[in-house]
């Protein structure tokens, strides 16, 4: 290929910190498969405590909400069946699911918020992956011992004692899968119908299988995958990992106070040995999540989940060293330049997110409790009746959103002295959808334009005239073939019309 054929390049590798680890998990063989195991060393410390108490907060509502009860009845169900989302005292219909598409809006940019401003730390202190996998750990560490301990055993031929504690950690994994479908399941279905005919085989097929499927997400995510999962699946990394700035808070090390690392004394003057503070104890690798090495720069590996920051600090303290050798810190600050927090970005990000959650909240303010659907007869726009009067055939579909039955008066606006034929009064059962045609017919001659707009009124029984909540209007039109007439039949009829009518009433 000729030079002037090749793209250019940019070199942007100049400037990267830390020194290449040739130890860590990156450098693997085989960085794809399950077996190429991590051994996560525990760690405790100000961070680890902040992380478990959030994880903890997390699977606590997690598992607790399906429980609530509201009003009698399951306080959190999404009911696919009957098309009914119950979120507390609120009941959300496929009409208002235009409130998801605002919920999704509104995280989004509060994941870009929170990412410009404090990194990844949505996937290190409250993505279910970190949660369940710490979880998965904790029940491996209890039952197969420390990280040295599980690596001696995984590397042990079989015997009975390696069995037990192996087949002990797959049971425990086993049941916290299981419990994971099942609530899961339960935010579908009644958790007091789904339990009991679950564990007597009751249950539907379906219900069975996604119980199971769920279940053998999480047994292989976060007993399996686990770092495959955070470093080649999820997108988030990806994406997240493009809105860093120089003064996003990352988890960093200070290349420049901690190098050149090696190992000394406690007593020892690090100066006088030409060394910096890094002992190169390498336990910011054992209780990494991911098996990365903090020291070899900012990677997108990395989950901001903390454990390196207090196994440094509990390092440096033990050394007699200031901590912070790994902080959460920025790259400016890494530079030793001024951060910037209140920049352009971060401001644009959160001004967004503030206006779209004032749109949601209005939009879930002005939810109706009932619904008024108008369909108008597509075979024939009009026609003129037996007494000469043009009529107009609409199909009404009113809907109860309400969890009682409710009593519903109709009407219309902007006709003239019309005529109604059809129920004028319907009862409706909580959430029942009721079908109603009625027909509307006006006297060509009141009418002045060939197209009128009018409106179609659902007042709830019992609500007053200036509640918002008890009356809906639904826009319709009524269509009319109106031509000027003024000749005498048309005036004789219309007189003998109305002579009829009052010899009737007399």
């Amino acid at each position: 290929m000729a030079d002037k054929d090749k793209i250019d390049i940019k070199d942007v590798t100049g400037d990267v910190t830390g020194t290449f680890n040739p130890n860590t998990f990156k450098a693997g063989d085989d960085r794809f498969n399950p077996g190429n195991r991590i051994y996560v060393r525990s760690q405790t410390g100000y961070w680890q405590r902040v992380r478990k108490a959030m994880g903890w907060f997390f699977v606590a509502l997690f598992v607790l909400l399906p429980w609530l009860r509201y009003d009698g009845r399951q306080a959190v169900l999404f009911d696919l069946e009957h098309q009914q989302f119950h979120i507390f005292g609120a009941t959300i219909w496929p009409q208002d699911l235009t409130l998801l598409a605002w919920v999704f809006m509104i995280a989004a940019f509060a994941l870009f918020f929170v990412t410009t401003f404090l990194g990844r730390v949505w996937c290190g202190y409250l993505c279910p992956q970190t949660v369940w996998t710490f979880l998965f750990i904790w029940f491996e560490e209890k039952l197969e011992g420390a990280a040295n301990k599980r690596r001696k055993l995984d590397a042990a031929p079989w015997s009975g004692e390696k069995l037990a504690r192996k087949g002990a950690k797959h049971l425990a994994w086993i049941l916290l899968s299981l419990g994971t479908g099942l609530t899961f399941v339960a935010y579908f279905q009644d958790v007091f119908q789904l339990v009991p005919e679950f564990f007597t085989l009751q249950a539907g097929g379906w219900v069975i299988f996604w119980v199971l499927f769920f279940a053998a997400c999480t047994y292989g995510n976060a007993g399996w995958m686990r770092a495959i999962m955070c470093i080649h699946m999820c997108p988030y990394a990806r994406f997240q990992s493009a809105m860093f700035d120089k003064d996003t808070y990352i988890v960093g090390y200070d290349s420049k106070r901690g190098e050149t690392r090696g190992a000394r004394g406690r007593k020892a003057d690090p100066k006088a040995l030409g060394l910096g503070d890094c002992i190169d104890c390498d336990l910011c690798v054992q209780v990494c999540p991911t098996g990365i090495d903090i020291r070899d720069g900012l990677q997108y590996e990395c989950i901001n989940c903390g454990a390196c920051v207090d196994a440094c600090d509990q390092t440096m303290e033990r050394m007699g060293y200031p901590k912070g050798l790994i902080s959460y810190t920025t790259e400016h600050k890494l530079a030793h330049s001024e951060t910037q927090v209140a920049r352009p970005k971060l401001i644009g990000y959160g001004l967004v997110m503030v206006v779209m959650l004032g749109v949601f909240v209005y939009n879930a303010m002005s939810i109706m409790p009932m619904g008024l659907d108008i369909l108008r007869d597509r075979n024939q726009l009009f026609r003129e009746n037996s007494e000469g009067l043009i009529e107009n055939t609409y199909t009404l579909k009113i809907l109860n959103k309400t969890l009682n039955s409710q009593t519903y008066r109709l009407d219309v606006e902007g006709l003239p002295e019309y005529q109604w034929f059809g129920p004028r009064e319907v009862t409706l059962k909580a959430g029942e959808i009721y079908t109603l045609p009625v027909s509307l017919a006006v006297d060509p001659f009141n009418l002045k334009r060939p197209t009128l707009d009018v409106q179609f009124v659902l007042k709830r029984e019992g609500a007053a005239p200036d509640d918002s909540k008890g009356i809906l209007r639904q826009p319709s039109k009524f269509i009319s073939r109106f031509k000027m007439r003024c000749s005498r039949f048309r005036i004789l009829r219309f007189h003998s019309k109305t002579l009829y009518q009052a010899c009737c009433k007399a």
